[in-house]
């Protein structure tokens, strides 16, 4: 079952300047949110206060009613929360199938060293991990990779074996940071396609930042507009598209960010 995430008055300011302000709104579990806007609207940000790489001036981000605000990235995970990048940071040396398998660690027993030591009391869980590892790969189309070293691979494969790192902390509630950015058609049709099965056979609740209205209309199940910072809109993506202040926004000029 999917997380319930909620956010009331978010704020941030770095150095006097609003960055977001005000923003609340709540995730029911097992759907999908897109957090939509132009460039600057303070998306971004957003997902960094969420996934605790920023910590917000004020306000309350729950999950499942308990506050984390303030908590590290690793704590949050405990709390079910995983986060994919716009960039992601894969160890390029390392296989694919070891840059997935390092999804695991927070919730197995042992230290990235001592896996990589290949200790005894981390062998049984390690075995477990890379099977599941590779079930994944198999599932996202990317068994035939798992043995190559991720540099040999493309941009959009990175996202995918982001992906399903991600995947191997059993989260709750999932932040997909623009995931569908350099794709081909192929690729993003299938992204599609993984992150519906997601919500409807294993209930996660997902967030989506992503410029692509098209992936966004296809997978959402309400979309949240943020504009400079604060909160312009909430409800389905036929409706957003079709509001006089989302068409103003995207239109006008925006400050890059």
């Amino acid at each position: 079952m999917g997380a319930r995430l909620t956010l009331e008055q978010v704020s941030l300011s770095f150095g006097g300047v609003h960055v977001l302000e005000d923003v609340g709104f709540e995730v029911e579990p097992g759907t999908i949110l897109g957090l939509v806007g132009p460039n600057g609207a303070g998306k971004t940000s957003l997902f960094n206060c969420i996934s605790g790489h920023y910590r917000p001036s004020a306000g309350s981000i729950r999950i499942d009613g308990t506050e984390v605000l303030g908590l590290q990235p690793a704590q949050l995970a405990r709390h079910g929360l995983a986060r994919t990048f716009q960039h992601p940071a894969l160890q390029l040396s390392s296989s694919v199938l070891e840059n997935v398998v390092l999804g695991a660690h927070t919730r197995l027993p042992g230290t990235p060293v001592e896996w990589a030591l290949h200790l005894p009391h981390t062998a049984k869980a390690e075995r477990a991990a890379r099977e599941e590892a590779y079930g994944l790969l198999e599932r996202l189309g990317l068994g035939w990779a798992a043995n190559a070293a991720a540099d040999e691979l493309s941009h959009g494969l990175h996202k995918s074996i982001e992906l399903a790192r991600s995947l191997m902390l059993h989260p709750t509630l999932l932040l997909l940071d623009e995931p569908a950015a350099g794709l081909s058609h192929g690729e993003v049709e299938q992204f599609i396609q993984i992150v519906k099965q997601l919500r409807d056979e294993q209930g996660i609740t997902v967030v989506v930042v992503e410029h692509n209205m098209s992936v966004i209309s296809q997978i959402t199940d309400r979309v949240v507009v943020l504009d400079h910072g604060r909160k312009l809109m909430e409800g389905t993506a036929a409706e957003a598209q079709a509001d006089p202040r989302v068409i103003e926004a995207y239109l006008g000029v925006q400050d890059h960010a």
